[in-house]
C-alpha cells in the first residue's frame, strides 16, 4: 500500500485517539513495509505454514496465535511469508484469512473489559491487564474490535 494511504490512515486514527481522553487506551500505528515485507500477526490458535499455496501442500511448521511473521506476497487468499529475518528462517504459505497484515495495535492503559459485542450490557468475555497489546481488526464508532486468542472481542473507547 502506498505511503500516502498509510499516512491518511494514521491521521484518522490519531483524530480518533484524540477524542478518547486521557484514561483510555493507546492505538499503535502499523509499522509499514520493512526490508523484506509487511509484518503480520497470527489470529487463530494454530496456523499451518505450507510449502505451496494449497491446503493439500506439505506442512512445514505450525505457528501459534499471536506470532509475528513477515508477509512478502499475497495471492488468491494465501500469503507467502518468512518466520524470521535470517537467511535460514522457515518460509512458505499460510491462509491469509487467519492473519492480520500490518495491523494497528490496541494497548490497554488500565484493566479493561472485553465484551462479546458492542454493548456494555453484553457478556464480559475477558479482562485485560494494564499494557496488554492486541491487534485491532476494526474500529466501529465508540468500539474497537480486537483479536483475542482466536476470537474477537469489543473494547469501548
Amino acid at each position: 500500500m502506498k505511503k500516502t494511504v498509510w499516512l491518511s490512515i494514521l491521521l484518522v486514527m490519531t483524530l480518533i485517539l484524540g477524542t478518547v481522553g486521557a484514561a483510555s487506551a493507546e492505538l499503535i500505528a502499523p509499522r509499514g513495509e520493512g526490508q523484506i515485507g509487511l509484518q503480520a500477526v497470527v489470529l487463530c490458535e494454530k496456523l499451518t505454514l505450507r510449502e505451496k499455496a494449497s491446503t493439500s501442500a506439505k506442512a512445514i511448521k505450525t505457528i501459534p496465535y499471536g506470532s509475528t511473521i513477515i508477509v512478502t506476497e499475497q495471492t488468491n487468499g494465501w500469503a507467502r511469508c518468512v518466520l524470521g529475518d535470517s537467511e535460514n528462517s522457515p518460509s512458505g504459505w499460510v491462509n491469509a484469512d487467519y492473519i492480520a497484515v500490518d495491523p494497528f495495535w490496541y494497548r490497554s492503559s488500565d484493566k479493561t473489559t472485553v465484551y462479546a459485542w458492542n454493548s456494555t450490557s453484553a457478556p464480559k468475555i475477558a479482562l485485560l491487564d494494564k499494557n496488554t497489546t492486541l491487534p485491532v481488526l476494526k474500529v466501529e464508532g465508540d468500539w474497537i474490535i480486537v483479536s483475542l486468542r482466536g476470537a474477537v472481542g469489543w473494547v469501548r473507547r
